[in-house]
């Protein structure tokens, strides 16, 4: 597939854009609600930000409630974060977890299954990498807290190892 590319005239200097990627750093923003993604090749530097509005947030709307109903107990707008379990492996960053080297392979481990130390416990793609995420010590993998192709953030909770 061929790369198209935009010319921008800068002054005198004319500047090449690969809008290939700027399209991909664009999906990659939806992708994993960053605001923003910049990237440095030599003396080129693209950077993609889109505004982040308080109209981008969930709004609580109230409803009328009959005067014969009780009015319900209020409940907190934002709820704590749950717990990391105990052993658990972090993501090292930000990408898209896939529990098998390609789509319709076997996973790559299983709950119950028992793994030594550096064995690959999933892949973390993160702008067009493939990173193993190994297992940090020998054991039994307790849970996978993550479904294939689902965004993940740094330091989230992916696999327990006991």
């Amino acid at each position: 597939m061929a790369t198209k590319n935009a010319t921008k005239n800068t002054g005198g200097a004319t500047m090449k854009v690969d809008t290939k990627l700027v399209r991909e750093l664009a999906e990659m923003l939806g992708e994993t609600g960053l605001s923003e993604i910049e990237v440095e090749d030599g003396d080129r530097k693209i950077k993609v930000s889109r505004a982040m509005t308080a109209a981008a947030a969930p709004v609580a709307v109230a409803a009328p409630v009959a005067s014969a109903a009780p009015a319900p107990a209020a409940t907190p707008a934002t709820e704590a974060p749950a717990a990391t379990p105990a052993n658990a492996v972090p993501s090292p960053m930000v990408g898209t977890a896939y529990l098998a080297a390609e789509p319709g392979a076997d996973p790559f481990v299983s709950e119950g299954q028992k793994v030594k130390a550096g064995d690959t416990l999933l892949i973390v793609e993160a702008m067009k990498v493939m990173n193993p995420i190994t297992a940090p010590n020998a054991g039994t993998v307790k849970s996978i807290l993550v479904e294939d192709g689902q965004p993940v953030e740094f330091e989230q909770p992916l696999v327990v190892v006991e």
